[in-house]
């Protein structure tokens, strides 16, 4: 309490501002004359209006940067984004390593279904031989094409696996054969003149299982128009269960095969190469039973989906109501610096408004979400893209661990390796730019001139793998090495190409790269240490000393609170019920 005839100091602030304005208006020094108490009285308490706006400003600022703990002394709310997001870390993380074992064992049943129907149907192939596995004879074309007939008939009597063929009603689906050529083409390199229609022809034939002639024996009239000829595909589907699954308590799926089979000759080089792709249906089994294990309850699994989904659309609300507050704490305080300080504020101090670790927690749950009803659909054999529900799942839980740095981050030794990437950002962006332009360049050179006497240099995407190896001093020895000699001044601009490129990355821009991130770093310390403000909001914010359990944040101005109205009402009635009986 202040005693009579004892000032306060903002009443003290008050009168300094009062004598002051009073000092450079003359008019309302005439005013003060002729009038001495209403004008002093209203001035005054006008004033300590606004020192009570503005402390509140602070402190509502103050406490919108408060870690959870600060922010539970402070008005003793609970920490329930903190322990959702811990929960959520938990679940989502759980169900990401239940789907990638079950993604495993669905790849891998892919991946030697593969390798399976190579060795059954390309002649003589050896593991890892595909990049050289090609012929160069039309005997040889024709009698590759006579040996996947023959062992596509006698399937049932090869295969150790249980493959069967497609049915459609009581027939076998059966194999297609197409050849793709130009219509027409008279081509004479001895006189090095030809004609060529450039229209291509498709031309097919079928072939049902259970029926092994050779195709000549078969089809007697068919040929291969090897000088015209652009592709000749053969295409059939198996059909296969993945019994895997079993061990683990799962269902196990049926997969269609789609084998394709392909002879290129599109290069017209005499080598035609032969290769041999799956596109893979998984679908639900009809019918089946399963004796002697007990299958894990698939309503169990997506129930605990759904639990994810509603974890994740809560955290997504939260964290959504918190991006609010913090934009409309931002107006505030523009509004305040616009009408009472007279200037605008700064964008970096507008962006500490917007906390990106809200917007990265709400970009992983919206992922988490849209992932999570992808894999209750697959579970469901509704969609079988595994890939799509993989890409969702994993970026939604790579974020969910980013956003721990955020909590890290109300330490003190952490939070300066936090500070340290948000600062040294901007630079680093302008700095990758820029030597993104000198690394493109070297793309493009070598590409063009490395292209046709190196095989890293052959496509611009391996010119780029290959280069950013060096960059990191992979792979150097072979890449010098592998380069032929085939022509001299070529193969001395290989030698100043990749000198010039090795010298220029590794010691000039990976040391510049460097010195920016330790320069922020040092920079970020010494703020640190000082403990002086660096920024207006900074500034506008170390004038209110009120700690955390000081009890001043409980304080509401308008007492707009939902929760306090509810409580007031409540207790209200009470209160009266009290006093009548007193």
């Amino acid at each position: 309490m202040v005693e009579a005839g004892q000032v306060s100091t903002r009443e003290l602030q008050c009168l300094i501002q009062q004598y002051s304005d009073m000092e450079e208006s003359s008019d309302l020094y005439d005013e003060y004359e002729t009038n001495d108490t209403l004008p002093w009285a209203a001035h005054q308490h006008q004033c300590l209006e606004d020192q009570d706006d503005v402390e509140f400003l602070r402190r509502k600022i103050k406490y919108y940067f408060m870690n959870p703990c600060e922010k539970y002394h402070a008005r003793g709310r609970k920490p329930w984004k903190l322990l959702l997001q811990i929960i959520k870390i938990a679940i989502i993380t759980i169900q990401l390593v239940s789907f990638g074992l079950s993604n495993q064992m669905v790849v891998t049943f892919k991946e030697e279904n593969l390798m399976t129907f190579k060795h059954l149907f390309l002649k003589d192939y050896v593991d890892g031989g595909m990049d050289t596995y090609a012929v160069y004879r039309q005997d040889d074309v024709y009698d590759h094409i006579d040996y996947i007939i023959l062992k596509y008939g006698h399937l049932h009597n090869t295969t150790v696996g249980n493959h069967e063929y497609e049915k459609k009603g009581n027939l076998y689906t059966p194999m297609s054969l197409c050849q793709e050529f130009y219509q027409n083409g008279s081509i004479f390199p001895s006189n090095e003149t030809f004609e060529i229609d450039a229209q291509v022809t498709t031309e097919c034939l079928e072939i049902f299982p259970m029926y092994h002639p050779t195709l000549r024996d078969k089809y007697p009239h068919f040929e291969l128009h090897f000088k015209r000829l652009l592709t000749v595909k053969m295409s059939f589907v198996l059909k296969a269960i993945n019994l895997q699954t079993v061990r683990h308590r799962e269902l196990p799926d049926c997969y269609d095969f789609n084998v394709i089979i392909t002879f290129d000759n599109q290069v017209h080089s005499g080598r035609i190469k032969i290769d041999l792709e799956t596109d893979v249906d998984i679908n639900e089994c009809k019918d089946w039973k399963v004796t002697g294990a007990s299958a894990r309850n698939i309503n169990l699994t997506v129930l605990f989906d759904c639990l994810i989904i509603i974890t994740c659309i809560t955290s997504c609300a939260l964290c959504t109501r918190s991006v609010i507050n913090g934009i409309q704490l931002q107006f505030e305080y523009m509004l305040y610096c616009r009408t009472k300080c007279g200037k605008e504020v700064p964008l970096s101090d507008k962006l500490e408004f917007l906390n990106g670790w809200y917007i990265l927690i709400i970009v992983s749950d919206m992922l988490t979400i849209i992932g999570s009803i992808l894999k209750i659909e697959i579970q469901t054999k509704v969609v079988t893209s595994y890939d799509i529900c993989s890409i969702f799942l994993g970026i939604g839980t790579m974020f969910v661990w980013i956003g721990v740095i955020r909590y890290m981050g109300y330490f003190r030794k952490y939070n300066t390796l936090i500070l340290t990437l948000r600062a040294a950002f901007p630079n680093v962006i302008r700095f990758i730019c820029c030597a993104g332009i000198i690394y493109i360049s070297y793309c493009f050179c070598g590409w063009i001139v490395l292209g046709p006497y190196h095989e890293k240099f052959r496509t611009l995407n391996t010119v780029s793998e290959c280069l950013f190896s060096l960059i990191n001093g992979d792979d150097m020895y072979p890449t010098f090495k592998n380069m032929k000699q085939k022509s001299s001044l070529v193969w001395l601009f290989s030698r100043v190409y990749l000198y010039s490129f090795v010298s220029l990355f590794i010691y000039m821009v990976l040391s510049l790269f460097i010195t920016i991130i330790t320069d922020t770093y040092d920079t970020i310390k010494q703020q640190q240490q000082s403990g002086l403000p660096t920024s207006e909001l900074q500034k506008f914010l170390s004038v209110c000393k009120d700690l955390p359990n000081s009890g001043l944040y409980r304080l509401s101005k308008d007492k707009s609170c939902f929760l306090d109205c509810c409580i007031n009402r409540f207790r209200r009635p009470k209160e009266e019920i009290l006093s009548s009986e007193a």
